[in-house]
């Protein structure tokens, strides 16, 4: 092996390589082979994992909102490796959509109401109050009183 350096981004690695023999160079590209997982669907059904799906639900959540690609590309990444770390083989479509629904809550709130509003099947208007009251209640940990204060 004559040189080795990660390529688009860390995903593969690139080493040009010389056949001791003949002396002829050539190059290879190594990459991770990820795991598939399956997503259980609602009905029972079974279908593979796909970035570009939950892309393209982020996608249609942030459209039109001060959102860039790279916010998006981000949690596609970080979602997709949470679920490839903590399951194994299958994975529940709820568990995604929660996490979907956490990471847009976070990084904006319309967004987070719009696939709230898909993904929970909203029926009435008041559905899009309770999901909007909802945003009102803040996750904040540090505010709790701690036993005996």
């Amino acid at each position: 092996m004559i040189d080795s350096r990660a390529s688009r981004e860390g995903a593969t690695i690139r080493r040009r390589r010389e056949c001791l023999r003949c002396g002829h160079r050539f190059t290879t590209y190594e990459a991770v082979e990820e795991r598939n997982l399956l997503v259980v669907k609602r009905d029972g059904r079974r279908e593979a994992f796909s970035h570009d799906k939950l892309r393209h639900g982020l996608l249609r959540a942030c459209e039109k909102r001060p959102v860039s690609p790279q916010a998006i590309e981000e949690v596609v990444d970080r979602i997709a490796a949470g679920l490839l770390n903590e399951f194994e083989g299958e994975v529940p479509c709820t568990v995604i959509g929660e996490r979907v629904m956490e990471a847009l809550r976070a990084l904006d709130e319309v967004a987070y109401v719009r696939y709230a509003s898909v993904y929970r099947r909203f029926e009435e208007a008041n559905d899009f109050v309770h999901a909007v009251k909802r945003l009102e209640v803040r996750h904040d940990t540090a505010t709790f009183r701690l036993p005996g204060f």
